[in-house]
């Protein structure tokens, strides 16, 4: 490494320049195939032609390629699994699929995901990347513009490191407060999820190469994830799930969507008809490619025609469906030729219409600006750490403190990061990496910690303080540090990851406890919480302060102490409801959990079967039995009162709205003013909520305008929302489409899902609207 903070990869991780399929050299030999290649030769010119659109080009490369350059496309290398004979050059990541070099065509290089050039369990030695906070604090921002430059700059990574296609885009919607992956997506709500994501993705392709959309659909809980059936209504679906990804479809525009690997009513999300024909590619119109998911195809036949563009991670499937099966298939005539064109012709089209092919990512390593990285991360990380409690405003705290307990979760040494294949090893090295021993994710995850110290960040903003840390495995002795101390500062921990739920919503390792203990101890008391979502807080009237930093990635320690001294402004807002206990959530614990412990009970008396990526789970059915009505809609609908509400958080200076007007007729806006009404600067997050009815009759309020305004106190400013129709119509899927019908829609302005500071209502034509 050249410098802490301008790095250069080492050559010896790098792709050489001279990269073909062995099938590509093989047809070259022969008399057949060199004819082929040049009978197409004087159709390439066309090709590179930038003044034609993408398809046309797209369209043009399809006639020139043979049939085995097409067949090769669509099935793609996992590099660290990979045998290829004989072997070509690949890095060790996420997956590899070989170029067309005769005809500009570039290998894909893959790597994950959305909140970092990943390197989870250091396959590639010494090579380090920044890492945004989890996808849940960026939608926590509330502003797209921070998810805008998380993407660009993640996406400059990937390019830098010779990537050009970044696994990113996570939107699938939070159903349930417990699933192990919803730190890597954007909370519950539609149109929060698919405006986040799409300008995410809108950063990364930025940068001339590809990212992906995922995952496809309803891939809301990881128990059983490869087995599980999730049934929903299709109306329901298409009002809640499939509304986040066609908004961040239109926005994000990305080059390629990725299926899930459950079922979705009855078919598998790779291989489903209405999925990924009727919705995606009829319906949204989507020019892109599918991809699959890394192990999620379970047919050749089926899943061509279905919708399934190229096989990923082919190692990891029970074979390699779109290899020699498919070439079978199309000779038999079982595929028609058509169709592989077209699976084809779309894997062109995202790979030119994102700027790929035009601007070919380099052959090494480029320089890196790590420190600049890193302020991106912090931003992200100081606007959405939200501020749940601030009793008796106990923050921001004084920087004449004289003596600071630091308690738990390493708070001495990094900040806590989620698990899987989004694990960024990031730049500083990992101090606490703590290897799993069990579960689905073991072989690819450890519990991790990035270097961004609270301890060292507290110190530097307190110089005059003494400031301690103590591990917190006795509360007792905990305890004994606090009392006296002008504040204690308990880290409280939950790690997430891919492949494993938590099978409890409680925190782990006697937290609880330990909290209690200290807050007895010392009147002020803080809690951070270092959680991938919601956690139980049986002690939240305990404690008179509580942070959610999420994970908060390569500059947490720095942003949460920049947040507690009050050098910035807590402005965060929950993008996913908090509930009291686990009952009140559809769903209290994975559904599921009986077949997994079933299969790991017979995994320990000593079977051997290769059940694949399914690890001997059986089958079983999710029933998605609310519908639409996702996250807060569900706690309106039960007349239940969550410990905290979506779009819930503080700050330390106050906000009056007043002056609202709403519009009607054909489009519905609403403008109001917002006032900093307090004594300092600071950022608020109005939100407006329309009353609209679902498919199945049923009458929520729902997000339907947000803005992000920082004032100087007594300044004002005018908020201006147009609401999108889809987000308050209900979906007729005979029509198909959304139907708005003419009538009076309630409106709310509030800080939060349920609260109302100005109200009024708008008359609104009836509209029918594509779907």
């Amino acid at each position: 490494m050249t410098s802490p903070t301008k790095t250069l990869l080492l050559a010896s991780l790098m792709i050489g320049s001279s990269l073909s399929a062995p099938a590509f050299a093989q047809e070259a030999a022969s008399p057949a195939a060199s004819h082929a290649i040049s009978q197409a030769a004087a159709r390439t010119p066309a090709a590179s032609d930038r003044a034609l659109s993408a398809s046309a080009r797209a369209d043009d490369l399809v006639a020139a390629m043979t049939l085995q350059e097409k067949l090769a496309i669509i099935h793609g290398y996992f590099p660290p699994m990979a045998k290829p004979n004989p072997p070509i050059a690949m890095i060790p990541s996420a997956g590899h699929i070989p170029g067309v070099p005769r005809l500009g065509i570039p290998t894909l290089r893959e790597s994950d995901a959305s909140l970092g050039v990943a390197n989870q369990i250091e396959q590639r030695k010494g090579d380090t990347a920044t890492a945004l906070p989890a996808s849940i604090l960026t939608a926590a921002t509330f502003n797209p513009r921070l998810a805008y430059e998380g993407g660009a700059m993640i996406g400059a990574e990937a390019r830098a490191k010779t990537f050009n296609i970044l696994l990113a885009g996570g939107v699938n919607l939070t159903r349930d407060p417990w699933n192990g992956r919803n730190f890597e997506y954007l909370g519950e709500d539609p149109l929060l999820a698919g405006v986040m994501a799409g300008e995410h993705i809108r950063g990364v392709q930025s940068n001339h190469i590809v990212s992906t959309i995922k995952h496809l659909a309803l891939n809301s809980q990881e128990t059983g994830r490869h087995v599980l059936d999730a049934r929903i209504d299709k109306a329901a679906l298409r009002e809640s799930d499939l509304l986040a990804f066609q908004i961040a479809n239109e926005i994000g525009d990305p080059g390629s969507v990725m299926c899930a690997y459950n079922k979705v009513n009855g078919d598998y999300a790779c291989e489903n008809d209405w999925l990924l024909n009727t919705v995606l590619k009829q319906d949204w119109a989507y020019k892109g490619w599918v991809m699959s998911d890394w192990g999620a195809v379970h047919s050749t036949e089926k899943a061509a025609i279905t919708g399934l563009d190229q096989q990923s991670g082919q190692e990891l499937d029970m074979a390699i469906y779109f290899g020699q099966p498919f070439a079978d298939a199309v000779k038999a005539g079982r595929i028609p030729m058509a169709r592989l064109d077209d699976m084809v012709r779309r894997i062109l089209y995202g790979v030119i219409s994102t700027g790929l092919m035009d601007n070919p990512v380099p052959d090494t390593a480029q320089v890196i600006d790590y420190a600049a990285h890193a302020d991106v991360a912090q931003r992200a990380a100081e606007e959405g750490i939200v501020l749940l409690k601030n009793h008796g405003d106990l923050l921001p705290f004084a920087k004449t403190a004289k003596k600071i307990v630091l308690i738990g979760a390493h708070a001495d040494v990094g900040v806590l990061s989620g698990g899987g294949s989004s694990q960024v090893r990031s730049v500083g090295g990992a101090p606490v990496e703590i290897p799993l021993t069990k579960g689905q994710a073991a072989s690819f995850a450890r519990i991790t910690w990035h270097a961004s110290s609270p301890l060292k960040a507290i110190q530097a903003m307190a110089p005059q303080a003494q400031v301690t840390y103590i591990d917190g495995s006795d509360p007792k002795a905990a305890a004994a540090a606090a009392k006296g101390a002008d504040m204690a500062i308990v880290f409280a921990w939950a790690w997430f990851t891919e492949a494993q739920d938590p099978e409890s919503m409680a925190l782990p390792d006697n937290q609880d406890a330990l909290i209690e203990t200290v807050a007895r101890a010392n009147a002020r008391t803080l809690v951070v919480m270092e959680t991938g979502g919601p956690v139980l807080m049986p002690w939240v009237d305990k404690v008179p302060a509580i942070l959610q930093a999420w994970y908060p990635g390569q500059r947490g320690g720095e942003a949460i102490a920049n947040i507690i001294f009050g050098e910035v402004a807590p402005s965060g807002r929950l993008p996913i409801t908090f509930p009291t206990r686990a009952a009140q959530a559809p769903r209290p614990e994975p559904v599921g959990l009986g077949e997994l412990h079933a299969a790991e009970a017979r995994r320990d008396a000593g079977d051997t079967t290769n059940y694949g990526q399914s690890a001997g789970v059986k089958p079983f059915p999710v029933d998605y039995q609310e519908g639409a009505e996702v996250g807060y809609r569900w706690y309106a609908a039960k007349k239940q009162k969550p410990l905290f509400p979506f779009g819930y958080g503080l700050t330390y200076t106050s906000f009056r709205y007043a002056n609202l007007s709403v519009t009607g007729g054909k489009v519905l806006r609403v403008s109001f003013d917002v006032t900093n009404s307090g004594q300092r600067a600071g950022a608020d997050v109005p939100q407006v909520y329309v009353q609209g009815k679902s498919a199945a009759g049923a009458l929520s309020y729902r997000l339907a305008g947000f803005d992000k305004v920082t004032l100087a106190p007594g300044e004002t400013a005018r908020v201006s929302v147009t609401v999108d129709p889809r987000v308050i119509a209900r979906f007729d899927e005979a029509a198909p489409g959304w139907k708005l019908d003419a009538g009076t829609y309630p409106v709310a302005v509030g800080r939060f899902a349920g609260d109302t500071v100005l109200s009024g209502t708008a008359q609104l034509d009836a509209q029918s609207i594509k779907p």
